[in-house]
């Protein structure tokens, strides 16, 4: 058993922010050797229950939950910032290239590694990961996800029409080596499979029915895909699934709605989209850097609430601009305020950060599990710096509230406030 002492930032069932400005975590491995959460709370209190801990202490910082990551692409590391004028170019001119070089193990193993160097600077502890068409990516960010003991889930990209040579792959294959490598890594250690079209326009009919039926056959895995991102995207599924009402239901169609599936992006969505996503147990991965950047629209966070749609926050690097959670909890609040259904919402700081810890790890199925540091959650923290720039600082020294604070992070933190990750 292990106590870490100093400020404590934790979250309840409920979303609600938990603050201790002098607190006590303490942490014992499980059965299998898994550390876990064990109780938390003021220092003295929680002190006083367990004599004689161990306990290491860091003054000045704060103990957080480990930030959770809805939707990024592991591939595009290298093409974060590259300039085009829309989703379907940038696709054509960069991601398609770069993606292709991933058929090399030695490739995918070197970038996988960085990857994982990349999140931990920030302080991501899970993410929801694409790799790409190629199933030596899939084994190379498992592998090395593995080694790190980290809890991080992705599957292998299906796409077998309007995709170029060299990350277009054939239906039947693509769905064989796809149940190969969720027997081969799904459930090993932390490791999650995600079932993972690349978006409707990029999959067969045929591919997608076969999606779904992996799904049905292993309900334990995660769905991940894109939808409604682009106005020209909608357009071209529109044409592609006539019958389909929304591009939404194009998924549904296929048994790909369900609980542990999260959609990237979800703008250009009507009302009985929302209606759908809620009655499905689906939830969006709202990616508000590379909507800025793309130029793909805003989320409608006000009609999201409205409908108790699941939703959290991801970084979509390398559309999106930054592995930062700090700088993605930004471009949220930029975002909430073009709400169409409520102008000028304000994301209050605790909601900006629950969506990027306990509220993301709800949408991917895991409350309980991990992103609120509650007993029987497991143990993936973060320690902060709230004084690691001089203007952070001064800000810091300054705050009346929590929401002073945890604002300040937001608007003047980067990877200089993440001093150490701590994972289970």
């Amino acid at each position: 058993m292990q106590g870490y002492r100093a400020q404590l930032l934790r979250f309840s069932s409920d979303g609600q922010a938990l603050y201790e400005s002098d607190g006590l975590l303490v942490v014992a491995p499980d059965t299998v050797g898994l550390r876990k959460v064990v109780d938390a709370g003021p220092y003295g209190a929680v002190a006083a229950r367990h004599p004689g801990l161990q306990v290491t202490h860091w003054p000045g910082r704060i103990i957080a939950p480990g930030f959770v990551d809805l939707h990024l692409h592991y591939p595009q590391l290298d093409i974060i910032g590259a300039p085009a004028d829309g989703l379907l170019p940038w696709l054509a001119n960069y991601t398609f290239p770069a993606e292709a070089r991933f058929a090399d193990p030695a490739h995918a193993a070197e970038v996988a590694a960085f990857f994982f160097d990349e999140l931990a600077r920030n302080g991501v502890t899970t993410a929801l990961t694409f790799p790409t068409s190629h199933p030596a990516s899939v084994d190379a960010f498992f592998a090395e996800a593995g080694r790190r003991g980290l809890r991080m889930i992705s599957g292998k990209v299906l796409q077998d029409r309007h995709s170029p040579d060299g990350v277009r792959d054939e239906t039947e294959q693509s769905l064989v080596d796809s149940e190969a490598l969720i027997r081969r890594w799904h459930g090993k250690g932390r490791l999650g499979y995600a079932i993972t079209p690349r978006f409707a326009p990029a999959s067969s009919e045929a591919q997608l029915r076969g999606a779904g039926e992996l799904a049905a056959r292993y309900p334990g895995t995660w769905i991940q895909s894109h939808v409604a991102e682009n106005r020209d995207e909608v357009r071209w599924v529109r044409e592609l699934f006539p019958r389909a009402r929304s591009y939404l239901s194009v998924y549904e169609g296929f048994g790909l709605l369900r609980p542990r599936a999260v959609y990237a992006h979800c703008i250009h969505f009507d009302g009985e989209d929302r209606a759908l996503m809620r009655a499905t147990g689906t939830a969006a991965a709202v990616s508000p850097t590379s909507n800025l950047f793309l130029g793909s629209g805003f989320f409608d966070y006000g009609a999201a609430r409205e409908a108790g749609m699941l939703h959290g926050l991801a970084s979509d690097v390398g559309g999106g601009t930054s592995f930062s959670p700090f700088h993605t909890m930004l471009a949220a609040y930029y975002v909430g305020r073009e709400s169409m259904s409520k102008p000028g919402l304000s994301l209050a700081p605790g909601e900006l950060w629950w969506s990027h810890t306990g509220g993301a790890a709800r949408a991917l199925g895991l409350e309980g599990v991990i992103g609120t540091l509650q007993p029987g959650t497991e143990a993936d923290f973060v320690v902060l710096d709230p004084g690691a720039t001089p203007l952070l600082a001064r800000k810091s020294a300054r705050a009346g509230s929590l929401d002073e604070l945890l604002f300040g992070l937001i608007v003047l933190g980067d990877d200089r406030a993440v001093e150490r990750v701590v994972t289970a």
